[in-house]
């Protein structure tokens, strides 16, 4: 079983430009060469921040929190209950307007930390939770146009990025215990501009290795299972469609995020934001041929409309 611990997130500041950061749209991080060094970085914001519900690292899937940014540059929380849903959302703070991406990931603390990446004018930012530095990792990241913070994809222990290029490809970046991360390996040639979601944080296959899901823009949804290894084109296998569950079509949803075991019994969930504005939990079944249960409401219509992303 995992440990749930709780401790405040603080915000990423780089330099000015931090201080008035903003998010991209759906579970996006991006990657790049490295390049000339950034401004140096702004310590992290003090301890005002609310605390995050975080779950320990240990076997199987660790349990996340629902993050968002508005319009006006705030970062939003809502944290897990542990048994299926979330609390009453928290206000982290403004500043997130000049972010072009930002994504969550569990690397600090022993893989229990709620980190973040983010990037500013094509410069990937890295900030562990309690750290008292914002790392720049490298410039060159406005090359993609979706990044993701996935489950350990090429089977070390930390969280890896997948980053989406403008060609429709996609690119592995394995993440190392310091935040940084490891040189890019192909996951896909081509055709991944043709999804409008790409999420994953945990095995929905069984198997015991990290998964992705993805929409296409058509409203098909897809289960790409990982192999494990970092290997070219190797990162994930053969795709199986997914069936809609309860007669709801998939393109009923505005958003789709992963936030890893919701409902604490072991298996990674989905959650599915409605064009209503509804929340919908999706739990996770542990079977490739129909890796999602009936839908259960958590959340009521909420004003999504003044969210641009969520992660």
């Amino acid at each position: 079983m995992f440990r749930l611990v709780r401790r405040p997130l603080r915000r990423a500041a780089v330099a000015s430009a931090l201080a008035a950061a903003a998010v991209l749209a759906v579970t996006t991080v991006r990657t790049a060469p490295s390049g000339p060094a950034a401004p140096d970085p702004a310590r992290a914001a003090g301890t005002d921040r609310a605390p995050l519900l975080q779950q320990a690292a240990g076997t199987g899937t660790g349990m996340f929190p629902l993050l968002a940014r508005t319009k006006d540059g705030h970062l939003l929380d809502w944290e897990p209950t542990g048994t299926g849903g979330f609390k009453p959302r928290s206000d982290l703070g403004g500043g997130y307007n000049d972010t072009t991406a930002l994504a969550q990931a569990n690397i600090s603390r022993n893989l229990s930390g709620t980190d973040l990446y983010a990037v500013i004018d094509g410069t990937l930012y890295y900030t562990a939770e309690r750290g008292t530095d914002t790392k720049v990792l490298g410039t060159g990241w406005d090359a993609y146009d979706l990044l993701v913070c996935a489950d350990n994809l090429g089977g070390t222990a930390q969280p890896d990025l997948l980053a989406r290029d403008k060609n429709g490809a996609l690119w592995l970046y394995q993440g190392k215990s310091d935040g940084t991360l490891s040189a890019k390996v192909r996951a896909g040639t081509s055709g991944w501009d043709g999804m409008n979601e790409i999420t994953g944080r945990g095995d929905y296959t069984g198997d015991g290795k990290a998964d992705i899901i993805a929409r296409s823009t058509s409203g098909t949804l897809y289960l790409y299972p990982g192999t494990g290894n970092a290997t070219a084109d190797a990162v994930l296998g053969s795709r199986v469609t997914v069936a809609a569950v309860g007669g709801t079509a998939w393109t009923a949803y505005a958003d789709l995020v992963s936030v890893g075991d919701n409902d604490g019994d072991g298996k990674p969930d989905l959650i599915a934001v409605d064009k209503v504005g509804a929340l919908w939990l999706l739990k996770g079944t542990g079977k490739s041929s129909a890796p999602f249960a009936a839908r259960t409401q958590i959340g009521q219509p909420d004003p999504w409309s003044g969210i641009d992303l969520f992660f």
